[in-house]
C-alpha cells in the first residue's frame, strides 16, 4: 500500500469531455451476478463498431449490496443480481461515439439467456475527482499486493505523468470467460491532481476495458479512511 499524507485539495477544474458515460435505463427481472462476458458480448453484437474503439467499455451491473438485510452473494455461479427501476446500464465511450451508442436505445439484449430492454440514455462526463476507484483490474495470477500495487504505479507514471502516493487495492473477483478466467482486484487511487485523475479514468489500468475492467470511478469517503496496520 501506498500512503503519504499531504494537505488537502480543491478542484474547480472542468474535465474534458472527449470521453464520457453513457447511463441508460434498463428492465430486467434477473441477472447472473457473473455476466460480465454476456453483457460485453451482447454490447458488441448490437454494436460492432465497438469492438474495435480502444477507449470504449462496458461497465457491469450493479445493485445495491446491503439493503433490507441483503448482501451481495460470493457465489458467484448459481447467484442472482435483481436490478430495480433505478438500475443502471454503463458505457463509456469517446464522445465522438455518442449519437452511435444510443442505437442501443429500444434494443433488447440477450444475457446469457435473460433478456435486458434498453430505454433512455443520458450523459455524463467524467469528474477530476481527487479519488477513484475501479471494482475491477486485471492482477496476475499469483500476483501478490505489492507486486500488483508497483506494477499499478508504474503504469500510473506512463499513462498520466503522475508518481501516485496513495493506492490501496481491495478485495480480489474472478471474471469467468470461455477463454479462461481473469484474475482482478479492486483498486482506489487518491490525492490525485486533476490532470492524472481524467486521464485514469479516460484510459484505464491493466486493459480489459469490453469486460469491465480498468474503469474508474469517482469515490467518496476518502477522508475518513486511514491505511490499516
Amino acid at each position: 500500500m501506498f500512503w503519504q499524507e499531504d494537505e488537502d485539495k480543491t478542484l474547480p477544474w472542468q474535465a474534458p469531455d472527449d470521453v464520457l458515460d453513457v447511463s441508460f435505463a434498463i428492465q430486467c427481472k434477473k441477472l447472473p451476478l457473473d455476466h460480465a462476458w454476456a453483457l460485453s458480448q451482447a454490447v458488441q453484437q448490437a454494436l460492432p463498431w465497438f469492438t474495435d474503439e480502444p477507449a470504449a467499455g462496458v461497465h457491469t451491473i450493479h445493485v445495491a449490496e446491503s439493503g433490507n438485510g441483503w448482501e451481495r452473494p460470493d457465489d458467484h455461479t448459481n447467484q442472482f443480481l435483481l436490478p430495480s427501476r433505478r438500475t443502471r446500464m454503463m458505457l463509456r465511450i469517446p464522445k465522438q461515439r455518442l449519437a452511435d451508442a444510443q442505437h442501443l436505445c429500444g434494443t433488447t439484449l440477450d444475457i446469457d439467456g435473460y433478456a435486458l430492454s434498453v430505454g433512455e440514455a443520458k450523459e455524463k462526463v467524467l469528474l477530476n475527482a481527487s479519488v477513484i476507484f475501479a471494482r475491477y483490474v486485471l492482477s496476475d495470477t499469483g500476483e501478490t499486493e505489492p507486486e500488483f500495487l508497483q506494477r499499478m504505479a508504474t503504469e500510473i507514471r506512463r499513462i498520466a505523468d503522475f508518481k501516485v502516493k496513495k493506492m490501496m487495492c481491495g478485495k480480489s473477483y474472478t471474471l469467468h470467460t470461455p477463454q479462461g478466467d481473469l484474475h482482478t482486484r479492486h483498486l482506489m487511487i487518491a490525492d490525485l491532481d486533476n490532470d492524472p485523475s481524467v486521464k485514469l479514468q479516460q484510459y484505464g489500468l491493466g486493459g480489459g476495458r469490453k469486460l469491465g475492467c480498468g474503469l474508474f470511478m469517482p469515490h467518496k469517503g476518502i477522508k475518513t479512511l486511514k491505511p490499516t496496520e
